[in-house]
C-alpha cells in the first residue's frame, strides 16, 4: 500500500471519528486533564492501549509508550523515570501507574538474543532501547524465576513478565514517584499464552506483590482468573 493510500485511509478514518463523536465528547477535558492512570505500554501495534480497558472517553488514561514498555530513560549515564510517566503524576493529579507488557514482545526477544550472544539490532534509535533491556533480561535468566532451559518462546514470555515486574519495581523505588502512587503491572495476552481468553490483561504485579494467589486475595473474586503468572 502506497503512502498516499495510507494517508487516504487515515483521513477517512478521522472523518468517521469526527462524525461519531457526541457534541459534548470533549466538554469535561477542554480546560485540562486529570487521567486516572498513566499506562506505560509497549509501542506494539497489536496492543490497543485504551481499548483493552474498554475506555471510550478522553482524559481517562495517559498513554506514553515505547519499545519494551520501559518506564525509564537515561540522563548523563543515570537511569531516571521517563518524563512521560512523571508528567501526569506531578502535573495532572494521577495517582496510579500501570506497566503493560505483552506476550511475544519483540523488544524482549531482541534483548534476549543479545544477552545470549546474538547481534545488537539497529538502527541506534532502536538499539538504545534494546540495550536498556539487556541487563533486565540477564538478571531474569540468572534468577530462579525464569526457566532458561525451556524453549525460546517460553523463556521470552517469562522474561516479558519479569520485565514488567522490574519496571514496576523501578517506579516504586524512585524518589521521583510519590509514595501514595499505586503501581500495577499487567501482561496483555493476545496469543493464548496465559489461558484461552485472547485480549486478557493479566495482573502480575499489585504494588509490589507478584504471587498470583496473594494478588487474587486483593481483588474482586470475579476477576481471579486475571491473576495468572508464568513465573510461579
Amino acid at each position: 500500500m502506497s503512502g498516499d493510500d495510507v494517508l487516504t485511509k487515515l483521513l477517512a478514518g478521522n472523518a468517521n471519528h469526527v462524525e461519531e463523536l457526541a457534541d459534548d465528547y470533549f466538554e469535561d477535558v477542554q480546560a485540562g486533564q486529570h487521567p486516572e492512570t498513566v499506562t506505560v505500554c509497549c509501542s506494539d501495534s497489536r496492543v490497543p492501549q485504551e481499548r483493552m480497558w474498554s475506555i471510550d472517553r478522553p482524559g481517562a488514561v495517559f498513554t506514553p509508550s515505547n519499545i519494551g514498555n520501559q518506564v525509564w530513560d537515561v540522563d548523563d549515564g543515570e537511569r531516571i523515570v521517563d518524563g512521560g510517566v512523571l508528567y501526569p503524576i506531578h502535573h495532572a493529579g494521577t495517582e496510579v501507574a500501570t506497566v503493560v507488557g505483552h506476550t511475544g514482545c519483540g523488544a524482549v526477544t531482541a534483548a534476549y538474543q543479545v544477552a545470549t550472544g546474538g547481534d545488537r539490532p539497529g538502527p541506534q534509535g532502536v538499539g538504545k532501547w534494546v540495550d536498556l533491556l539487556v541487563p533486565v533480561v540477564e538478571e531474569g535468566l540468572e534468577s530462579d524465576l525464569v526457566d532458561d532451559e525451556a524453549d525460546d518462546e517460553r523463556v521470552v514470555n517469562q522474561l516479558v513478565e519479569y520485565n514488567v515486574d522490574h519496571q514496576a519495581q523501578f517506579l516504586r523505588k524512585s524518589a521521583d514517584v510519590p509514595d501514595d502512587v499505586t503501581v500495577y503491572g499487567f501482561v496483555y495476552d493476545f496469543q493464548g499464552v496465559y489461558g484461552d481468553e485472547y485480549g486478557r490483561a493479566y495482573l502480575v504485579n499489585y504494588d509490589g506483590e507478584t504471587h498470583p494467589e496473594k494478588i487474587a486475595d486483593r481483588i474482586p473474586e470475579e476477576y481471579e482468573e486475571a491473576t495468572r503468572s508464568l513465573l510461579y
